[in-house]
């Protein structure tokens, strides 16, 4: 009877404070695990960085890279005939070639070489290879996912199932701001000219399991850059002021209370969403850009969220120094008419990549600026459809493709890695993509293997837990 007692006083003592047994639970394992989760970041950079911002440029769909860097001669020759078992090796098709006799369609582009390094560039990119000399390609990029969501998923994610953090949302949980009155991490996805029927995932710029005020600010090409951001006709500056000041208050002692991180982040959000509506269209507006400007990116550039006047706002983003900037541009999937579609996204993204380049160097940015251009894999080397048909495309394609980075640490005038002379198994120096993300932590003065996230009671991190290395040979 007295232990019934007991447990009752005990009971009137937790309710009479006002706290409930639930939130005291709750709030000592969110103590615990904020606390772990934060260890990582007080001591970053773990050693001096590199580059200090980054700009992916993100082909989404699978560029070729048969067509465009991965130069096969030989294939010539071999058109027509069936790719022989020993170099195929039983690897994974998809469903749309699995049934079709592996029948092999030669590059349908001519390809040169360039600058004093020689790289070999396909004749659909000619402003890539007029700045060769400033690129690293790497051509022995391999993934393990076959399909474009999990593909893409892992190629930023590092994981093929959505719910892990995105790269940029690991450079902004690690390395924090340079600017307050900007989110750490933008997005700008191109406004195509055409419908695109691909869909581009939130998830690919998601926080996963880390605060949200680490995901990814998509910018719009719209009145609104960024929705819900502008105050209501009648609303004044100092009345939105005083709004927030009252609600950051109240949000303040709810999260003395609960302990719940994301109440901070909520906090945070509406005040960077008061400093950005002044930030925001300053910087999108281009009208203060000179007319050299629209000259070197090209005449699309003028087009409010095409692909090239994304490359400019990120520059200009960059400038301000926000943290990661990510460009997305859709419809690299060219299962049929490859001949068509594939120089029609190059003629979309060649020249404003290459201006990219060549105005971060002329404005002193490049070299602590890391600039990345790929996909989520290449293509195969076997036609989809008749191989000889206009029709004609190819298939995804995992073991093998190319990307290219530039500046910040990066070694430039640099092809590292090759495949073999089917472009269909890597021949030399692999990358995994846990090698990629260990190496661009790296340039960030991140080592990958202490850089961690601890959430349900275990360490996370973007390489994960399988064995991986940072790419020393194209460092700097």
């Amino acid at each position: 009877m007295s232990d019934f007692k007991t447990l009752l006083s005990r009971r009137a003592f937790i309710q009479q404070a006002g706290v409930n047994l639930g939130a005291i639970a709750a709030g000592t394992l969110l103590d615990t695990e904020f606390a772990n989760a934060s260890s990582a970041d007080r001591d970053l950079p773990h050693f001096a960085p590199k580059a200090k911002r980054i700009i992916m440029l993100t082909q989404s769909g699978g560029p070729s890279q048969i067509e465009l860097f991965d130069y096969k001669p030989g294939l010539v020759r071999l058109a027509g005939t069936e790719l022989p078992d020993s170099v195929r090796q039983g690897q994974r098709l998809t469903g749309m070639t699995a049934n079709q006799k592996q029948l092999i369609l030669p590059p349908l582009t001519s390809f040169g070489r360039y600058g004093e390094s020689g790289a070999t560039v396909g004749e659909w990119l000619p402003h890539t290879a007029a700045i060769a000399d400033e690129l690293c390609f790497i051509k022995s990029m391999v993934t393990d996912q076959i399909n474009h969501a999990p593909g893409m998923t892992k190629f930023l994610t590092g994981h093929q199932l959505p719910g892990r953090p995105s790269m940029g949302s690991w450079i902004s949980y690690g390395l924090g701001s340079m600017n307050r009155n900007l989110p750490d991490y933008v997005v700008l996805i191109s406004r195509m000219e055409r419908a695109s029927d691909q869909p581009l995932y939130d998830h690919y710029w998601g926080s996963g399991f880390l605060p949200s005020k680490h995901q990814g600010v998509k910018l719009r090409s719209a009145r609104d850059p960024v929705l819900y951001l502008n105050d209501p006709d009648g609303f004044s500056l100092e009345l939105r002021r005083s709004m927030l000041d009252s609600l950051g208050a109240l949000n303040q002692r709810h999260y003395e209370e609960t302990l719940d991180p994301e109440i901070e982040t909520r906090i945070e959000q509406y005040e960077m969403a008061f400093r950005m509506q002044s930030s925001i269209p300053e910087l999108t507006d281009l009208r203060d850009e000179p007319e050299s400007t629209f000259e070197l990116y090209g005449a699309d550039s003028r087009r409010p969220g095409s692909y090239a006047a994304n490359c400019v706002l990120a520059r200009r983003l960059v400038e301000r120094d926000v943290r990661f900037v990510q460009l997305f541009h859709p419809d690299w999937d060219h299962h049929s008419r490859i001949g068509s579609w594939c120089p029609s996204r190059c003629f979309d993204t060649d020249q404003a990549s290459a201006a990219l380049i060549a105005d971060l160097k002329q404005r002193g940015l490049l070299d602590d600026t890391l600039v990345i251009w790929g996909g989520e894999f290449g293509r195969g080397v076997a036609g989809q459809g008749k191989w000889d048909d206009p029709e004609a495309g190819r298939d995804h394609h995992p073991r093998c493709f190319t990307i290219w980075m530039a500046g910040g640490g990066i070694k430039s005038g640099m092809t590292y890695g090759a495949t073999d002379d089917f472009s269909y198994n890597v021949a030399e120096d692999p990358v995994h993509i846990r090698d990629f993300h260990a190496t661009i932590l790296h340039l960030m003065g991140i080592d990958h293997e202490r850089f961690t996230h601890r959430y349900q009671g275990l360490d996370f991190r973007l390489t994960g837990v399988e064995s991986s290395r940072v790419v020393t040979e194209i460092v700097v």
